[in-house]
């Protein structure tokens, strides 16, 4: 009998000022409340980790989510990653000594990718996860760019490629997020995850896209270790118990 894939259930929290945000291709923003209480009710429910994103980092040139992780860790005990302006080893100190486990780069680590090396080397390579926005390539078929500032500036890299190097640098785990996707709900870009997940040996949180159960289950079957969903959580299209009681039936298996 085959064995099940396993998968860890993720919800990712898009965050501006105080505000939970959701847009689509990450751009036109909605609010939707306060994170805290989005992310204890997940909590409640059973999810299995948090992810949180200062969406708007970039722009003030640093993370603005310390209160909220400190806020959250205090009430809430998973896993919590982190990401968002954090440009130096010591903004990663920061965001975990406020309660983070692991710390999301992009933007930082295309700029200058020995910071992957320098974050792992101080914290261990499971704290550093390689953050990749990709967006299909307007020039060649069947490839994708990585994209930084919150989807909005080339980099010039392409994603499978880059996913390769960063966990070459230190990257013990790669959140891969599909902006074409991302806020459309209408099913994962799984040609980007089996082409990222078949050239990496470490774990790869995938979002962008999911809107039913059925979109998550595709993306795991496409090389997915872990699965980010948001919008089909935050408009209350499911709840964490009944999506993995789906997963489960789906053929995955997820944590109780």
């Amino acid at each position: 009998m085959e064995a099940k894939k396993k998968v860890r259930l993720i919800a990712r929290l898009d965050v501006k000022g105080e505000n939970l945000v959701k847009g689509i291709q990450l751009e036109g923003l909605r609010k939707l409340g306060d994170p805290h209480e989005f992310a204890c009710r997940y909590y409640e429910q059973g999810i299995d980790e948090l992810l949180y994103i200062d969406i708007v980092a970039s722009l003030y040139g640093r993370n603005n989510l310390s209160e909220i992780v400190r806020r959250t860790c205090s009430d809430v005990f998973i896993p919590v990653t982190v990401g968002g302006g954090l440009r130096s080893v010591e903004d990663v100190r920061h965001i975990l000594s406020m309660g983070a486990d692991k710390a999301a780069i992009n933007t930082a680590a295309i700029k200058d990718p020995t910071l992957i090396t320098r974050v792992a080397e101080s914290f261990g390579s499971q704290c550093m996860v390689l953050s990749i926005q990709a967006k299909k390539s307007r020039d060649r078929a069947g490839c994708w760019e990585a994209y930084y500032d919150n989807g909005r500036q080339h980099s010039g890299l392409d994603v499978v490629e880059w996913a390769k190097r960063g966990v070459e640098l230190g990257a013990g785990e790669i959140l891969l997020t599909s902006v074409d996707c991302e806020g459309l709900q209408q099913g994962m870009d799984l040609d980007l995850i089996r082409a990222v997940t078949s050239a990496v040996n470490v774990p790869v949180i995938c979002g962008g896209g999911a809107g039913k159960a059925a979109d998550l289950i595709a993306g795991a079957q496409a090389g997915a270790s872990a699965l980010a969903a948001a919008a089909i959580l935050h408009y209350n299209k499911t709840d964490v118990p009944r999506l993995k009681a789906e997963l489960r039936a789906g053929g995955l298996e997820v944590r109780a």
